[in-house]
């Protein structure tokens, strides 16, 4: 088939996009869904418009038990969306009406199911312990019992490019039987993710060939780093049902991601998938699922990580300037990204002049020079701007003449003490304590505080201190919380006498921003940090 005959074939049908991050991608190593979690991130995906949710596996859990008892009981009133209650085929040599998971399947009260089947011989002889002949009729069997309870079926086929590379007849065999019980799509699944590109392209067409009035669909894991690549692949060949996770979550390297997948299907194949309205929400929803299961987004991530559409090399940044498409193989906001400029020792004046735009900010030429210098000279002292561009624009705002009078300190001291238990009897329940207090000598305009804090390290207290000394002073404060804190040794040769970074990210409840400090003392560093975030919220 041509290339022209695959994208026009691609284009006459839209694809069904199936959403498994409440199942699959929460098997993801540090991803505990709660039901509520589990409940938002299914609204998220309805307003998305993804065509079907799996929930999850309801039998298996008492929260999935939960989530399908709440869903059904109103509380996920899905208007784009389908949800979908996974689950397996019957038990070998058992019966589908009395088998435990398809009851389970059928109390879920969903419209649509879906069963993992076996599709490699080599786990049906040596993990079920059971005959092919056996397998094939726990598929036919299952779909054909679901079928007669009203229940739309979507058969997951296992292992299905593994087991058609050793065994393509009974591969085809377990295909057959769920399509003679009218199955309406045969996923096949890559779930070692051990497959290539033009393997499974050449087997999806095969399988598209002889099932032409089916729905034929995509299970991809990114074992190889091919997932969003092999689901490419089938599509090409024909099938029309994608199966992934927001963000890639999954067992072990992951799923096919599907901002990726959905991006590169619509911007970039031509194929009807969401809408050209949703994929404008892509980031948007990469990041309020990343915010669910409490993970930091990838930056790198394609089209809608913080990095995708950033640029550094001065010669990029100039040319972007004239024409945005010079450097940018999508338009950001169709995902719903931006562009960014990034600014480093290795920036030109014509960066800078473009980041200052950005910001709002209007500098004069001398001021863009100075800024210039002093940005080459602290990021050669350990500063890093691209990764603090709060700190970035009050150096901007600087060179314009400003600086806060929000307050001025005087001194701070902190005091660390390590507390040794006393064990008065032999087995006293004892434990040592460190403790940290903070003194901090402030100004706010002529007014001079005096404030203690404690806390459970120095940068701890330090703000304990701020905090008690300015609240009243300084209403703002009240509204601003620190949400991360890093530190980085930037010269490790010279052991604990090491110039430390801190990058400090602080939120009001609607933004965020990161700021940064450095130097020998990690809590000078941090308190440079520290005010430039309170210095950052009083401009915004």
């Amino acid at each position: 088939m041509s290339q022209t005959d695959q994208v026009s074939k691609q284009s006459s049908h839209h694809i069904e996009i199936f959403d498994t991050t409440l199942r699959d991608g929460a098997q993801f190593e540090g991803i505990s869904l709660s039901v509520d979690d589990k409940l938002k991130i299914a609204a998220r995906l309805d307003t998305l418009g993804v065509h079907y949710i799996e929930g999850g596996w309801p039998g298996a859990n008492p929260k999935d038990e939960a989530f399908f008892a709440r869903a059904a009981s109103g509380e996920l009133p899905l208007t784009a969306s389908t949800l979908v209650a996974f689950g397996s085929t019957r038990k070998p040599n058992s019966d589908a009406a009395t088998d435990p998971t398809i009851k389970n399947l059928l109390a879920a009260q969903t419209s649509t199911v879906c069963i993992v089947a076996k599709a490699w011989d080599y786990h049906v002889t040596e993990a079920l312990r059971t005959t092919l002949q056996e397998a094939i009729a726990m598929v036919s069997d299952s779909v054909a019992y679901l079928v007669s309870q009203n229940k739309r079926v979507v058969v997951d086929f296992e292992h299905f490019f593994d087991g058609y590379k050793h065994n393509p007849d009974f591969a085809f065999a377990v295909l057959q039987a769920a399509a003679d019980q009218k199955a309406e799509t045969l996923v096949l699944c890559d779930t070692n993710g051990g497959s290539l590109p033009h393997e499974v392209e050449e087997i999806t067409t095969k399988v598209v060939a002889e099932f032409p009035d089916l729905i034929v669909g995509m299970h991809t894991q990114n074992d190889t780093g091919c997932a969003v690549a092999n689901a490419l692949a089938g599509v090409r060949a024909g099938a029309r049902h994608v199966q992934g996770t927001i963000n890639g979550y999954g067992e072990r390297t992951g799923n096919c991601d599907l901002t990726t997948l959905i991006s590169n299907l619509s911007l970039k194949m031509g194929v009807p998938t969401i809408g050209s309205e949703k994929i404008a929400t892509l980031k948007a929803a990469s990041e309020f699922v990343a915010e669910v299961v409490n993970l930091p987004t990838m930056p790198q991530q394609p089209y809608v990580g913080t990095s995708a559409f950033a640029h550094k090399a001065g010669l990029h940044t100039s040319a972007i300037a004239r024409r945005p498409d010079a450097y940018e193989h999508v338009a950001p906001a169709s995902v719903g990204n931006r562009t960014r400029f990034l600014v480093s020792d290795l920036s030109g004046k014509s960066t800078l002049a473009l980041k200052a735009q950005e910001f709002g900010l209007e500098l004069a030429d001398n001021e863009l020079r100075d800024v210039l210098a002093q940005l080459k000279n602290l990021e050669n002292l350990g500063y890093q701007f691209e990764a603090a561009e709060a700190s970035l624009f009050l150096l901007m705002k600087r060179a314009q003449g400003f600086d806060h009078d929000l307050f001025r300190i005087e001194s701070y001291r902190v005091i660390s003490e390590h507390r040794i238990a006393q064990h008065s009897q032999p087995n006293a329940d004892a434990i040592d304590q460190t403790l940290t207090e903070a003194t901090l000598k402030i100004f706010f305009g002529d007014e001079r505080v005096i404030a203690t804090g404690e806390g459970n390290g120095p940068v701890h207290a330090l703000d304990a201190a701020f905090r008690k000394a300015a609240t009243s002073r300084l209403p703002l404060v009240e509204t601003i919380r620190l949400t991360d804190y890093k530190v980085r040794i930037i010269d490790s040769a010279s052991g604990t006498g090491a110039i430390t970074r801190v990058l400090l990210d602080a939120s009001d409840g609607t933004k965020q921003w990161t700021t940064i400090g450095v130097s020998h003392n990690i809590i000078e560093a941090s308190w440079q940090a520290l005010e430039d975030a309170i210095a950052y919220a009083a401009l915004r």
